[in-house]
């Protein structure tokens, strides 16, 4: 299967010339999700903790419009712009995901887009 854009408005618009994500077979890559409400496009929140919720609920939508799941994230990238938001964001992704938990790395960032705190990557696969 050739590469396919994934596009949804239950997500915030790119804010570049970048897809929301891309299929590719069983594979979804997702564009790096950032806690701005895809309703009113702004962020949520100046704190990390509702930033992440959001970012989540986001990256959600997207798999949710590609036929994915949560369950079938295998690997989630985080930067925070203050690594001291590590332990709250720790507590919202819980409520995200269950183990077995998909394999992480988190980075402290001088600054993301749009003023953000926090901004998610991850990759999905599909068992079929």
């Amino acid at each position: 299967m050739p590469p396919k854009a994934i596009q949804t408005d239950a997500a915030p618009a790119a804010l570049g010339p970048y897809s929301q994500a891309i299929q590719t077979d069983n594979t979804l890559y997702l564009s790096g999700q950032l806690g701005i409400d895809p309703a009113v496009g702004k962020l949520v929140s100046e704190e990390a903790a509702a930033q992440a919720k959001q970012a989540l609920e986001n990256i959600r939508a997207i798999l949710q419009a590609a036929g994915f799941a949560l369950s079938d994230v295998v690997q989630v990238l985080v930067l925070l712009t203050n690594i001291n938001d590590f332990g709250a964001i720790n507590a919202i992704y819980k409520d995200f995901f269950r183990p077995p938990y998909p394999a992480r790395a988190a980075y402290a960032v001088a600054a993301l887009p749009a003023g953000a705190a926090v901004e998610i990557i991850a990759t999905a696969v599909r068992n079929t």
